[in-house]
């Protein structure tokens, strides 16, 4: 998944963004103003941004601009604001943002605007002739290519996958209906937490359930809820 950094002083906004993308797998790094935003963009090198545009020292569009003409604009923005005027969205657009959320941001529109932020940065590194490693490879010893050269490396051998749950077990059912019923939830969450690479959205999509209810679930029946992470990183 991708390192996402997520800039603005509303401490509730940033516990719920960082939440949300935690829960698709995505590392997900917190700044509460320019200056935090600068010394992260810096350290991380975020694969995309999520900027707030009213933020009490440097506003977002400020920022926005102080990267374009250094060119640090290296990675998708998507300026935030619950507002900001149509020309405001305009001209973060104009200086080079990917695109621009109104708050409050529903999940469908932050999850989408994420999506195709991230399509947008792969396609570019592809078209710079950046190969992304496979998991399990360190960035510092994968294959790279610049323009027809191919530079190898020594690749780190990749781990073989875990199985993960399967979708076909056996239950021992010498047992209290109850301490079955868990054994057979906990399963059956864990399966589908493994086929959707740990996306707490896709699994409450496809098991029926609200998030919330789902999380709480989750932590009753001792699911570890990292490993459909660890999966998709």
């Amino acid at each position: 998944m991708a390192n996402i950094l997520v800039v603005d002083d509303e401490l509730g906004i940033r516990d719920l963004l960082f939440e949300i993308l935690n829960d698709e797998g995505h590392n997900v790094e917190l700044a509460e103003n320019a200056a935090e935003a600068r010394a992260a963009r810096q350290r991380a090198r975020p694969d995309l941004v999520l900027l707030d545009i009213w933020m009490p020292d440097t506003d977002g569009v400020t920022l926005l601009k102080e990267w374009s003409t250094a060119g640090l604009l290296s990675m998708p923005v998507i300026m935030m604001s619950g507002h900001a005027t149509i020309d405001t969205a305009v001209d973060a657009t104009r200086i080079g943002a990917f695109a621009f959320l109104e708050k409050p941001i529903t999940l469908q529109k932050l999850l989408k605007a994420v999506e195709q932020g991230l399509a947008r940065e792969s396609a570019r590194r592809a078209a710079a002739g950046v190969v992304p490693p496979p998991a399990g490879v360190n960035p510092s010893t994968a294959i790279t290519t610049t323009g027809d050269s191919l530079l190898l490396a020594s690749l780190a051998a990749v781990p073989v996958p875990d199985a993960g749950p399967q979708s076909t077990q056996s239950f021992d059912l010498d047992r209290p209906l109850r301490d079955a019923r868990d054994g057979f939830e906990k399963a059956y969450f864990e399966f589908h937490l493994a086929m959707e690479n740990g996306s707490m959205t896709r699994v409450a999509e496809k098991t029926g359930l609200e998030r919330t209810h789902l999380y709480r679930k989750l932590k009753q029946l001792g699911v570890d809820l990292s490993r459909g992470r660890r999966s998709a990183v």
